[in-house]
């Protein structure tokens, strides 16, 4: 049997109108979103088809409505591919929580819960302070760390040569100006208003704890591979220690993707808004294929690439 890995996209992934498709033609993906509303009070589906794309890039919307989205993607999968699992799951930023739920380590309820808490608290702490974050191109991590100023921090380190950057929005300007002049080949701005995975996330990190602490996690078959090691973590004490550090910490996608590689993954499926991972899988240069799959139609390949992956 051949090995997946299912990767699951964070925030910055939305659009208005994601996983449409998939709860007008399948009922597990119906399924999902009905008990999202209910959960969460509130009629999501409206949310993510019938709202603007401002209202859709809140933290607070934005975070809740991918994970539902992916989710929906997934228990579709599941419900037309009984035989494909995963060997293993992991996710980036908020699709670490997709991942946990797809590796069965927690309920879709409770996952929802901590999802929808962790994106009010992360838009309170940029409300609290003003911050931002920035693409650099062309320069290592330890270069870009060695001279940033102060009130900015590496944030994500994604791929070859693509460190991101988040601070204060007042200090970005300086970051910017010592980077170019380092030999930074390009340096983009991204549209959020906060500087997640920073020591600026902090209140939203003590906020969040206590129902970390607290949630129920169960012991299951796939494994997991989480952003703040960049690495394979079994014990649920590491897993739920590593969820409360991922709040103010680097996520490193690249080196836990270099880890799944190691364990010999035969493809990636990639579920969720966009296909943001399947890019970075091949800027990292993953040998295993990528698959992305955001729309029904979609499907139609899965079904081809996993007949050809049992043979």
């Amino acid at each position: 049997m051949s090995k997946k890995a299912f990767i699951f996209p964070g925030q910055g992934a939305q659009s208005v109108g994601m996983g449409k498709d998939f709860y007008e033609a399948f009922a597990p993906a119906r399924e999902i979103f009905e008990e999202a509303s209910d959960i969460l009070s509130l009629n999501i589906k409206n949310l993510i088809f019938e709202s603007t794309a401002e209202l859709l890039s809140q933290t607070k919307v934005s975070q809740p409505a991918i994970f539902v989205t992916s989710v929906a993607i997934l228990q579709t999968i599941r419900a037309q591919f009984p035989p494909l699992s995963p060997s293993l799951c992991a996710g980036l930023s908020l699709g670490e929580y997709t991942a946990l739920f797809a590796a069965g380590k927690i309920s879709f309820r409770d996952c929802l819960k901590l999802v929808a808490a962790r994106g009010s608290y992360m838009q309170e702490a940029c409300e609290e302070q003003q911050g931002t974050m920035r693409v650099v191109l062309g320069l290592d991590p330890e270069h870009v760390k060695a001279h940033l100023p102060s009130n900015v921090w590496i944030a994500n380190l994604n791929c070859p040569e693509q460190v991101v950057i988040a601070g204060l929005a007042h200090a970005m300007p300086l970051a910017e100006e010592i980077l170019k002049k380092e030999g930074a080949k390009r340096i983009i701005p991204l549209e959020v208003i906060g500087a997640f995975h920073t020591p600026l996330m902090r209140s939203a990190q003590i906020k969040l704890m206590p129902q970390l602490q607290s949630v129920s996690l169960q012991e299951s078959t796939p494994d997991l591979v989480m952003n703040v090691p960049g690495d394979f973590v079994k014990s649920l004490p590491a897993i739920r220690a590593y969820l409360i550090d991922q709040v103010v910490s680097p996520t490193r996608w690249e080196q836990g993707i270099r880890k799944i590689e190691e364990a010999g993954i035969d493809f990636y499926i990639e579920m969720g808004p966009g296909k943001t991972l399947t890019g970075m899988n091949k800027k990292i240069g993953v040998k295993a294929p990528t698959l992305t799959i955001e729309k029904v139609s979609d499907l139609t390949t899965l079904e081809s690439m996993d007949a050809t992956a049992q043979r």
